[in-house]
């Protein structure tokens, strides 16, 4: 069983947001396998299959800098190890619409992540990375919270698309395999 975790703010205020590519992937996720979603004490959860393989869908609703409390309260919940876990998050180091599979590491910055790794203890998890892009001319903190340009729409729904099929085919294949599918063509996509 995975727990499948996407990264965001709770609230419409937010729900346009480049933060918020975490739980549009999740929203993704649960339209396509008919993973019905409630909200549940700290998070939004849906308990259901991708591709066969049992998942748990959760956006967590205490707000990105306190993500680490939802994904912990679940794992714990449902006696899983962080070897089951996957977070989706926004990139700022990414242009809009690309994706990367990560299998463990830093929080970059992220402090999404970086609460996650603190309420887990581990940095040892799978990440998909969804890039938002990065306007040097706006602080980070404001950038985050903005929505996309009209110009970006469309890379940032292709980037929401792509980043679903990635998690489930990292439940279904493994990460290796997703990763050699899905970092390669984050690659040729750059260039």
């Amino acid at each position: 069983m995975w727990v499948i975790a996407g990264l965001g703010n709770p609230g419409t205020k937010y729900s346009g947001n480049r933060h918020n590519v975490g739980f549009k992937v999740i929203d993704r996720i649960a339209e396509e396998y008919d993973i019905p979603l409630e909200e549940k004490d700290i998070y939004i959860v849906g308990k259901g299959a991708v591709e066969g393989v049992d998942v748990i869908l959760l956006k967590p609703l205490t707000f990105m800098n306190r993500s680490g409390l939802a994904v912990k309260k679940i794992l714990k919940k449902k006696n899983l190890s962080p070897d089951n876990l996957i977070v989706v998050q926004d990139d700022l180091d990414m242009d809009t619409g690309i994706i990367k599979i990560r299998k463990k590491g830093s929080s970059g910055g992220h402090r999404g992540i970086e609460s996650v790794i603190q309420e887990i203890g581990t940095k040892d998890f799978i990440r998909v990375k969804v890039g938002i892009g990065r306007d040097n001319d706006i602080p980070v903190e404001k950038y985050v919270l903005m929505n996309f340009r009209p110009s970006e729409k469309i890379q940032a729904k292709d980037g929401i698309i792509r980043a679903a099929e990635a998690v489930a085919s990292i439940a279904a294949e493994g990460v290796e395999r997703a990763m050699n599918k899905y970092n390669r063509s984050a690659k040729a996509d750059k260039s």
